[in-house]
Formats: C-alpha cells, structure tokens, sequence
C-alpha cells in the first residue's frame, strides 16, 4: 500500500503513482479532444479558437498548478522550468503528430491563419519573458510589470485569434490535402449543457491527475538526484504535458487537423502564463530576475522552434522524407540536442 505522504514514497512507488496518473491522463485527454470538437461546431467559434482556450487551457491546468505551488514555496527554478521546458516539448509533440498523419505533412494539411496568427502570439509572448530579466528588478506588491502585459497581451492576441477565424484578410491556397475546419452534423451531438458538463468533470480529472504527477515526479528525481532544472524540464514538463501529446494524436486521427495543431499552438500561449501566475505567487520578487541560465536556454530554444514552425506552416510542404515534414524533423532535432546539452550540464 501507498502511504498518503508523498515523502514517504520510494522510487518504485513513486513511479506508481506517476503510471497510474499518466494512464488517467491518456484516457480523459483522449475524450477531451471529442467534446472539445463537438464544442467548437456547437458554439461556432472554430477548431483553432478552440484549441487555443478550451483544449490548451484544460490540457495546461495540470502544469499551471505545478508551476505556481512551486513558486509559491520559494523554487522560481522548477516553476519556470516546467513552464518552459512544457512549451518545448509540446512543440515536439506537435512533430510527433505529424508522424502520426501519413496523409500529408500536418504543416501543410492544417495551415491556417488563426494558427499562424496563435504561434506570432506565442513568440511575442516568449520574447517578454526573455525581455523581462534586463529591466530594471522592480516590482509593485511583489508583481514585476512586465506580468500584467503578459496577461495584457495574451487576451489581444486571443481576440486576433478570433477575428482571424471570424473574417481573414487572406487565406492558404486550398489543395487536395488541405483539411479545412468544417463542422460536423449537429443534429448527431449531444446537448450543448451535456458537452459542458463533461467538458468540466474532464477539465478536473486532467487537473487532479496532473497535480498528482507533481508530487511522484519529485520523488523520481529526489531518489535518481536531479536538479531542478533537469527535473522541470525532463520529468514534470513531460509528465504534465502527455494531455497535449495524446489529445494532439486523438484530433489527429479525428480528421480535426486544425484542432490538433490550434491546441498544441494554443497552448503553448497559454502556458507562457504559468511565469506570469508563478510571478504572483513568488514572493521574493521578481521570478524573471531568478531565471537561471538553463531556463533562459529553453525560452530561446522555444523561439527557435516556434519559428520553424511558423516558416513550415507558411511554406506547407506537402510531402517529406518519409511522409514527415522538413521542418517536423528539425523541431526533433532541437529538441533532442536541448535535451542533450541540459544533461550533459545537469
């Protein structure tokens, strides 16, 4: 039996709890990814939109959680470290999906403006909290300034994200493998207050399963002695961000192309938030100004990642090597080298 103290827990009961979660996980996010579809055909407001606020926010709700407790109890390390390293992985989970999609290259199947309009949010996003450390460490009841412009800055980007969907200036050319955001037959789908209700019992379940993976994740790394950085990066970043992996491959296979690349782009905007929450929960000042090295190489390594993405969806390849798109594999490649060099430092 698993004592309730997670302090007590050794390695192989840890790694337990840390199975058992990401089993709960990968089945809540798979029926997610459904009614988070049937949501965006139900209320009109698109796959991309939805992808961006309802998929990337209850998907994210497990590592927000991670991040502001731990910034809260003093480690501004992990709190960004998960942050930024979930940002990079799930751009690597994106690639992932398009192995997954043999059809076409997914940037070339699901380019659209709302999704190209969700990754310039994230890179402006991730540009302010790399910006932040050079300005001056001043902050006003604890908060430094450059938090409620993040915050400023998400909402009017989503709003763009809206308008973009709503009424676009140009659009992508349309070719034989392009998967356009149709919706489905709404006189097939449930109610609209049963979709939400399930949507909120599920939201909670990834939520609880993603809180309990903070506590088995720290056991792991006590027991194998990690650093924080390694620990935010490799094992809580990863483990909070399996919804974004499997509700990405489930859309995917769904057809919802569009979803499944609005909710990993989507997302990753949001989770530029968790520094912002962990900000106001840190109480030694500015959590920007506490950013070590390894995360400030992450941040970067994001942009880097985000603009390859960016050129891919603009470019729209339609066929790579092996039916996986150019720059899927390049996203691959960096994030397998930033994986290299943290351990190869940590």
């Amino acid at each position: 039996m698993i004592p309730l103290e997670p302090e007590n827990w050794s390695l192989l009961q840890g790694s337990l709890v840390f199975c058992v979660c990401a089993a709960v996980i990968a089945l809540a996010g798979t029926r997610i990814t459904r009614i988070v579809d049937q949501l965006a055909d139900r209320t009109g407001i698109g796959e991309a939109a939805a992808g961006a606020v309802l998929l990337g926010a209850s998907t994210s709700l497990g590592g927000s959680v991670l991040s502001v407790t731990a910034a809260w109890n003093g480690h501004a390390e992990l709190a960004v470290s998960n942050a930024l390293g979930g940002i990079a992985v799930q751009t690597f989970f994106l690639a992932v999906a398009d192995m997954v999609y043999r059809r076409a290259n997914l940037e070339h199947a699901a380019a659209s403006v709302p999704n190209m309009m969700q990754n310039g949010l994230l890179i402006c996003l991730l540009s302010l909290i790399l910006f932040a450390p050079y300005l001056p460490e001043y902050t006003i009841a604890g908060v430094h300034p450059v938090t409620p412009v993040l915050l400023g800055v998400y909402i009017y980007g989503i709003q763009l994200v809206r308008r973009a969907n709503e009424s676009p200036m140009w659009r992508p050319s349309i070719t034989r493998d392009t998967r356009e955001d149709k919706p489905d037959d709404l006189t097939t789908m449930p109610p609209l207050s049963r979709l939400w209700i399930e949507f909120l019992l599920l939201m909670s379940v990834l939520g609880l399963a993603g809180w309990t993976l903070e506590p088995a994740a720290t056991v792991i790394a006590d027991k194998t002695n990690l650093t924080q950085t390694v620990v935010g990066v490799m094992l809580t970043a990863i483990s909070t961000s399996i919804p974004e992996l499997v509700t990405s491959i489930a859309a995917v296979r769904r057809g919802a192309l569009t979803l499944a690349v609005g909710g990993i782009i989507g997302g990753n905007a949001f989770d530029t938030l968790f520094t912002a929450a962990s900000d106001i929960a840190y109480r030694e000042g500015s959590i920007y100004h506490a950013m070590p090295e390894d995360s400030k190489f992450w941040a970067v390594l994001t942009l880097l990642m985000s603009g390859v993405l960016m050129m891919g969806l603009i470019r729209r390849e339609r066929h790579g090597i092996g039916q996986i798109g150019m720059e899927s594999v390049v996203i691959m490649v960096l994030y397998v080298l930033g994986v290299v060099l943290l351990l190869a430092g940590g």
